[in-house]
């Protein structure tokens, strides 16, 4: 298999963007804090359903939680944990990263969105 002609292939469909932040130690005025940082801007990548959520509809609120798989780049250090706003055309969700499962070609990370709708 031609590992350079596949990963074109599957680069074609990174239609959507990433942006990857992850808490860091930062020293802010001489003091080491924790603290949300921006690994990664504007990454192209490609997200795709992985299960559908089943109905968390209750009296007082309608709970979002579904599972989806992101496609990127192998060379992209994304960890477990991290916060992940992806857009797609209009629209732009925040998900939390599983662990990626690295190929030659693209990397391969269950992540997760829960939010109220």
């Amino acid at each position: 298999m031609n590992i350079r002609r596949y990963r074109l292939a599957i680069e074609r469909t990174y239609t959507d963007r990433m942006t990857v932040q992850r808490v860091e130690k930062v020293k802010v005025n001489g003091e080491t804090k924790q603290q949300l940082v921006t690994v990664f801007e504007q990454q192209p990548c490609r997200i795709s359903q992985k299960t559908l959520s089943a109905n968390g509809q209750t009296e007082s609120v309608n709970k979002i939680a579904y599972e989806t798989k992101m496609f990127t780049s192998p060379e992209l250090e994304i960890k477990q944990g991290d916060t992940l706003t992806v857009t797609r055309g209009n629209i732009t969700r925040k998900y939390t990263a599983g662990e990626p499962f690295p190929y030659e070609s693209h990397q391969e990370i269950s992540i997760q969105r829960e939010d109220k709708a």
